[in-house]
């Protein structure tokens, strides 16, 4: 694990340059660093050693040096790729996994993309032909950011890496507020940096003679089988069983986090770590402590845990803010930075549940209530103008069950998070920020690959390319890496998908539970406590933290800032603040999206042009 930044282009002192830039991201990858400059080309590693610990130092080289490459992430086929290279005349000059990309690459072309198991974000620099070339892995568990500005081409692993260079021009993405108040996360190509993109998971680019060009090698595909429930369920079993041992490949300790949840606990079980890590809050039932213990304690692991403080919390907002790079405001970031501090104590590598709700159809979002069902015999020339007229109204009881009962999916359901509509959001920003891409424009194209599948189907597919990338993994990643861990994510393995597309609809969700196949499954390694047990999904009390008086006051001087007011209407954002303070309503979610965005914003674009003149070192996480 580790991180990598550089550039395509020429300054004059490239390798300060490309030092600076190198420093943003150390915390990536304390334990070494390794560069590459060359005419215009500078290419920069940072790196966390987990496997050859002694040689696997990066970056790459090819028998001719013809190719340099840098690697983040783990690949987990390596040994057979390795052979497979091998026996056709390639040599390597380490043990790391990673270094199968190269000569891949060498021997397959972008086709080796496909034959890759792993998480993982690449580049490699071709020095006869001048290009670049660059890749992700099939789901996005590893990021990876890119952008021309004049004459310069920036990639690496995190945007803050790009700021210290003489030619980023940083400026701020008027398009990329408005569905950010929807979605919660930055959900567009395109960041708030303007100018610098997501590579998007799954794609591959070529930046060659100053153009970019961008290919897709992967896309889910859905296509159940006819085999009975008791065999898929052995092979979902045999098939994440594996995964999980493959993924804990490693020449350092390893441990996985533990919530009350079914993932988690399934990974554990066959882990079997030495030591598994949780956190939660003292407020009432708003933790998952004792569910983890108790599991922990059936299958005779050491759980460490801690209960969170709020004035702790709130307390590292700015830097959690600062370590995603771009405004982000699930709420669950901020027991997952601290999770990770605590593991990090012990472990350098976590294995994690996340992804299994996308594959297997775990979210209660995915199913539908029984009177929603019933409403749902109802013909659709009677339920769907009510649907409609109710996605018009303002907030009130019944408007979500009639749009959701009456509506077509593509028309309401945008994955697990939809806090601002589309019209209450360009309400409060000001006028020039209420022009970036609508929701439709941001779901159709997805909805578009997948019209002939089921409604659970289409839920899954977008959450696959939407949430589970810009949200899930993306502060899973970034969480983690501020404190030099790094997480692995079993569920999120080729194997694994290769069954889940297989399992029917009426596997995935039955009248009793969600994600039932992988719960069979589970059971086979699970105390049925843990099997059975619903999800809680990582609560955090902010609702109640926003109606305490000195949070409350702390929140007020953000909305109430010059900054507010160039985004916001003030009286629209405070009356929303105001009301949930005095109880009249719960709009936590709303404030606390509203909230980190102005944190985040802050950040990058006040404090930051004060390290900048002030040639000091930005914050990093507490690992360092």
């Amino acid at each position: 694990m580790c991180g990598f930044t550089g550039f395509i282009g020429k300054t004059a002192d490239m390798k300060t340059d490309l030092t600076n830039m190198m420093d943003r991201i150390i915390h990536r990858g304390p334990d070494s660093a390794g560069e590459f400059i060359e005419g215009d080309a500078a290419l920069g590693f940072r790196r966390l050693s987990i496997i050859d610990l002694e040689t696997g130092g990066q970056p790459f080289h090819n028998e001719s040096n013809s190719l340099v490459a840098m690697v983040n992430g783990e690949i987990y086929n390596f040994l057979e790729l390795r052979k497979e290279l091998m026996d056709k005349g390639h040599v390597f000059e380490t043990a790391s996994d990673c270094e199968v990309i190269l000569h891949g690459y060498e021997e397959y072309g972008e086709a080796i993309l496909s034959k890759l198991r792993g998480m993982f974000a690449f580049v490699i620099w071709d020095r006869i032909n001048k290009k670049l070339i660059a890749g992700r892995d099939m789901f996005g568990i590893k990021p990876l950011y890119y952008g021309k500005m004049k004459d310069t081409f920036f990639f690496g692993s995190e945007i803050k890496s790009f700021l210290p260079h003489p030619g980023f021009q940083k400026a701020f993405n008027q398009d990329a507020l408005l569905p950010y108040l929807s979605f919660q996360y930055s959900v567009l190509d395109e960041t708030f940096f303007k100018g610098i993109f997501k590579l998007p998971a799954a794609h591959y680019l070529v930046y060659e003679k100053g153009k970019v060009t961008l290919q897709k090698y992967w896309t889910p595909d859905f296509q159940s089988s006819d085999r009975k429930l008791e065999q898929l369920v052995d092979e979902i079993d045999e098939t994440i069983q594996e995964s999980i041992l493959s993924h804990r490949v490693s020449e350092v300790k390893v441990g996985s986090f533990l919530s009350s949840g079914v993932d988690s606990s399934y990974v554990a079980s066959v882990l079997k770590p030495d030591k598994t890590f949780t956190v939660g809050f003292s407020d009432q039932n708003f933790s998952e402590i004792d569910n983890a213990k108790l599991l922990s304690d059936e299958l005779e692991i050491q759980n460490n845990h801690a209960v969170l403080d709020a004035d702790a919390c709130f307390g590292q907002l700015e830097n959690i803010q600062y370590q995603m790079d771009e405004p982000h405001a699930d709420p669950s970031i901020v027991p997952l930075y601290f999770l990770a501090e605590l593991a990090k104590k012990d472990v350098t590598v976590i294995l994690s549940g996340e992804g299994a709700d996308e594959l297997f159809g775990g979210y209660e979002a995915y199913d539908m209530t029984p009177l929603m069902k019933k409403y749902g015999k109802i013909p659709s020339i009677v339920r769907r103008p009510a649907g409609r007229v109710a996605s018009k109204l303002p907030e009130m009881r019944g408007k979500q069950f009639l749009m959701h009962a009456g509506l077509p999916v593509e028309e309401w359901f945008i994955g697990q998070a939809n806090i601002f509509s589309e019209t209450d959001a360009k309400r409060i920003v000001k006028e020039p920020f209420q022009h970036g891409p609508s929701i439709k424009q941001i779901v159709t194209p997805y909805y578009d690959q997948v019209k002939d599948k089921d409604n659970l189907t289409k839920k899954q597919f977008l959450d696959m390319n939407l949430w589970l990338v810009g949200d899930i993994l993306l502060k899973a990643d970034k969480m983690s890496m501020a404190h030099s861990l790094e997480v692995r994510v079993p569920f999120l393995d080729k194997k694994v998908m290769a069954i889940a597309e297989q399992v029917p609809s009426k596997y995935r969700i039955t009248k009793t539970e969600t994600k039932h196949a992988m719960r069979l499954a589970a059971r086979k390694a699970l105390p049925e406590f843990s099997a059975a047990r619903k999800k809680i999904g990582f609560p955090v009390p902010i609702r109640n933290w926003i109606r305490e008086e000195r949070f409350y006051r702390q929140i007020q001087e953000y909305f109430l800032s010059a900054d507010a007011a160039d985004f916001f209407n003030t009286d629209e954002i405070m009356l929303l603040l105001n009301d949930h303070y005095e109880g009249k309503s719960n709009n936590g979610r709303k404030v606390w999206t509203i909230f980190t965005f102005l944190i985040w914003y802050k950040r990058y674009f006040r404090l930051e042009e004060q390290v900048v003149a002030h040639r000091e070192p930005m914050l990093v996480g507490a690992a360092n």
